[in-house]
This record gives C-alpha cells, structure tokens and sequence, in this order.
C-alpha cells in the first residue's frame, strides 16, 4: 500500500510518500496553503497526484502527550481529507518529529532558507516512517 505523509500546518505542508510496498518514506515537498479548506483540497490533489491509497496524518499532541487545540484543528483537518480525496486518513504521533528533522538538517549541513524549505517535508517523512515502521511490529 502506497500511503502520503502529511505534517499540516497553517501556512505550509509538508508531504511524504513511501514506496509502492509501503516500507519506505520519501520526503517529497511542502505545499503551501491559506486556510484549512485550501489545505483540503491541495493535499487531497497533491495524494492522488502521487498514486496514495491512504494518508498518515501527524497528531501534534504535547510532549506530555496531551491534547490540545492544535490536534482538534489537524482531527478537522483529517476528517474534511478522507472526505475529499475519498482515502483513509490515519494519525501517528508527531512529537519530537520536527526537532528530529531539524537535527537531521543540521548534522546535513542544511541551514537558512534551504532548511526552511524542506523542514516541514522532511518532518513528514519522518513522521510516516514512524508510522510504517509502526506495522511492520504489528505483523
């Protein structure tokens, strides 16, 4: 199963893709977007451009692991999704994802604008890596 990764954000998200198996995630780009309705609609294209059959959604709770405004926000998000692409939405949890790619970037030597371009991308795979990497446990 080919899925999408998505690390949403207000104004840009970042979008992984695995390999046709499955196993492996790709960081492919961010999409920049106004507004969770825009958002929808540009990930929904951005899924079907690249062949998904589902997408893994990062669930930004808390480093505690609570949630809060932000994760009703991305649910919104995922819901309005699998709605308009017509695909399952899946969550993983998405703490530390961000810190992660940046200390990948950086051991990279990727710095600036270049960083900020590809941050949230890079995010995205990390996070649909976790979520592979997830179900290959459970079999």
């Amino acid at each position: 199963m080919k899925y999408i990764g998505v690390d949403f954000g207000d104004a840009r998200v970042g979008i992984a893709s695995t390999d046709l198996g499955g196993c492996i995630a790709s960081a492919v780009g961010i999409i920049k977007v106004k507004g969770l309705n825009d958002a929808v609609e540009k990930v929904a294209a951005k899924g079907k451009e690249l062949g998904g059959q589902a997408f893994v959604v990062g669930l930004p709770k808390t480093a505690f692991g609570t949630e809060e405004y932000r994760v009703e926000r991305t649910k919104r998000f995922a819901q309005q999704l699998e709605e308009a692409s017509g695909l399952p939405v899946h969550f993983c949890d998405e703490r530390f994802s961000t810190g992660e790619a940046l200390r990948y970037l950086s051991e990279g030597g990727v710095y600036g604008s270049k960083r900020k371009q590809v941050l949230d991308a890079v995010a995205a795979q990390i996070i649909l890596q976790s979520y592979v990497d997830g179900l290959e446990r459970k079999v």
